[in-house]
């Protein structure tokens, strides 16, 4: 394999520098759901923790080389799950942290961030111009600017998964990873090419939120005006072209979902195994379900990477009976 701007012996220190609560996630297999989907399915469960997603294992690298280094303060733009990291990380190793965000982003991740003691800022918009904001902060007060994605600790911290993942007995045949900027899938994309090559990495992303994929495909960037999908985690219009370069060395394949499939993938994780997700972390079970012949017979692993949703519309969505008295 050529190679990516990450490295298998920076993922594997990357490990010592993460709070143990954060790695060695649940990983099973969900038979509850496999008649449902005609293949077997392991679930790895990124949920189970302080900030309810994966991401902390990138910001845990970020604040402690941060805080090494002398640094006092950090600001990042985020839907949500990136700024609950980052301010959880940040508060544990003493650094001030500052979030941007979307005004319409979900109210339970933002009331998180808040309470998490990081500062929030709001701007009007979807996520390209939190990410503006947040760059001008940072030229403005001197301090580090955290990018999903284009910081290669959110990356290789992510790509611990990986790691967790290669070490399971027996292997799989294909893993389905969310893909929104990138860092998840280019994280784990890369041990899996590195350390076990005949797995099929499948990326998943939604039809209204299509940059990373026509990316992908087209085999340059591809801008979108807008987006239009309820996996807010995954939306974005503007991808990166380095990571696009990672990408394109570790993605067997890059699918697109429709939003009817993700509710239907949200509601079977909660009906057949108890799991409460956000929409993002649905697309790899919405993936099977949309090509149900191509996974047929085969052991498929997908990452369920967030469960923070607001619940209002998470009754909304799947009509479940937790909206029952």
């Amino acid at each position: 394999m050529q190679e990516t701007r990450l490295d298998t012996a920076r993922i594997r220190a990357a490990r010592r520098l993460i709070d143990p609560m954060f790695l060695d996630t649940p990983l099973y297999r969900c038979e509850a759901l496999e008649p449902h989907l005609g293949c077997a399915l392991s679930v790895k469960l990124e949920t189970a923790n302080p900030v309810r997603s994966f991401k902390a294992r990138g910001t845990e690298v970020v604040a402690s080389r941060l805080a090494d280094d002398g640094s006092q303060a950090v600001v990042c733009a985020s839907a949500g799950n990136l700024g609950q990291a980052l301010a959880w990380s940040g508060r544990g190793r003493g650094l001030d942290v500052t979030v941007v965000a979307s005004r319409s982003a979900t109210r339970a991740k933002l009331d998180r961030i808040r309470a998490l003691g990081a500062r929030l800022e709001l701007v009007d918009g979807d996520h390209e111009p939190a990410r503006q904001r947040a760059a001008a902060i940072a030229r403005h007060d001197g301090i580090r600017l955290v990018e999903d994605s284009l910081d290669i600790e959110t990356c290789e911290g992510a790509a611990t998964i990986g790691l967790e993942l290669v070490d399971t007995v027996p292997s799989f045949d294909a893993v389905l990873i969310a893909l929104g900027g990138g860092a998840l899938a280019t994280g784990v994309g890369h041990v899996m090419k590195t350390l076990a090559p005949d797995v099929e990495v499948i990326c998943v992303q939604p039809l209204g939120a299509p940059a990373l994929t026509r990316s992908w495909r087209q085999r340059r960037v591809v801008t979108t005006g807008s987006t239009d999908t309820i996996a807010d985690g995954v939306a974005g219009r503007y991808p990166i072209p380095a990571v696009l370069d990672d990408l394109l060395l570790v993605a067997d394949d890059a699918v697109l979902v429709r939003e009817a499939s993700i509710i239907a993938g949200m509601r079977m994780l909660l009906d057949q195994a108890g799991l409460v997700v956000e929409p993002s972390a649905a697309l790899g079970v919405a993936a099977i379900l949309e090509d149900r012949e191509r996974f047929a017979g085969r052991h498929v692993a997908t990452i369920v990477c967030g469960s923070n949703v607001d619940m209002d519309a998470y009754r909304r969505w799947v009509g479940s009976p937790l909206h029952k008295p």
